[in-house]
């Protein structure tokens, strides 16, 4: 196997382990134990079961987005697609890599490079607009995060949050955003203006690609949102198996709270800043010393066995290179 995978590779796995050491070893208590011996296996099915559903809404979303482009994907296809995506998402900055994973296969999959890269666009937008759309209801519902928090502000950024996603589509369809990128790029560099205007293209396309076919699009949303939820619920599972009494909207609106952030960690997969959004969110809602475990339970599940799946159908597809941009730009050139 090529060097350079191999050295990505053991640098994840030695970046995992230490960070969830480091987070069980600062948050660990003695009275971890007796609920550890409470623990009921049934549980870590249960989580699995959950997580499955929730890839299974996730390739649900893509197969639509792709309809919408006129595009057809098979189950196996679609099955590589949303594994790839966790498997580069960990081993690249930023999570920048996930995107180009699921482009590659999809181009290997016979879809076009610009239709690819507009679904993926979607698929990620649908997610983080899901989110956005929840946060209001969160805010409302949860009194012992926000009880520092005047009605009023809570109204009011409630209403911003829901705002959002209607105004970026109806601004879409205006000339207004290329002035402001105009403006506002003005005094960078001429690669960084380039970035900034393909990244405002492919959201124009991919609003108009919404537009398009309404139902199917609404649909996908709704498999979005199933596909979010789910994977999230692997939390209550492990905290049903530890016989810990918990709320589950709050569990789940914490859980929408944390992971919108994580759409903008900057670090591999959210590696740190997830399990450190966990610790902040959820050590009031354990008993002492268990939110750190939890913790490192959720990441395992959610995160790091779609990642060793995804590891497996990526390195099997693109060998070595898979590291590498060669197959996507082999893939633009034969456009």
């Amino acid at each position: 196997m090529h060097r350079k995978l191999i050295r990505r590779l053991l640098w994840m796995f030695v970046f995992v382990i230490a960070i969830s050491a480091a987070v069980i070893y600062f948050t660990f208590d003695i009275r971890a134990l007796e609920y550890l011996t409470m623990f009921e296996p049934w549980c870590i099915a249960a989580a699995f079961g959950i997580l499955g559903l929730g890839l299974v809404f996730d390739g649900l979303r893509l197969m639509t987005l792709a309809e919408v482009t006129d595009e057809k994907l098979t189950i196996r296809q679609v099955i590589n697609v949303v594994l790839s995506n966790y498997f580069l998402a960990l081993v690249t900055p930023g999570a920048s890599g996930g995107a180009v994973a699921q482009i590659m296969f999809m181009r290997k999959a016979g879809v076009p490079v610009a239709k690819a890269t507009v679904v993926v666009f979607v698929r990620t937008i649908m997610s983080i607009t899901f989110l956005i759309l929840l946060v209001p209801f969160v805010l409302h519902s949860d009194h012992a995060l926000v009880d520092w928090m005047p009605t009023s502000v809570i109204t009011i950024v409630s209403v911003l949050f829901v705002s959002l996603p209607v105004a970026a589509v109806l601004l879409m369809r205006t000339r207004y955003p290329e002035f402001w990128i105009i403006g506002l790029t003005n005094n960078f560099s001429r690669d960084f203006r380039r970035k900034c205007f393909i990244w405002y293209k492919e959201f124009k396309q991919a609003s108009f690609i919404m537009g398009k076919s309404p139902l199917k699009v609404m649909r996908a949303f709704i498999e979005s949102g199933l596909s979010l939820l789910c994977i999230y619920a692997t939390v209550p599972m492990f905290f049903m198996g530890m016989n810990i009494k918990f709320e589950w909207l709050q569990v789940m609106g914490r859980m929408v709270l944390l992971n919108l952030v994580l759409y903008f960690s900057p670090t591999p997969g959210g590696s740190g800043v997830a399990e450190a959004g966990f610790v902040v969110l959820f050590s009031e809602l354990l008993p002492g010393g268990l939110v750190g475990i939890m913790a490192v339970l959720w990441r395992f599940t959610a995160e790091y066995l779609p990642f060793l799946l995804g590891a497996v159908v990526s390195i099997r597809a693109f060998g070595a290179n898979v590291l590498s941009m060669k197959n996507l730009k082999k893939g633009e050139d034969q456009e």
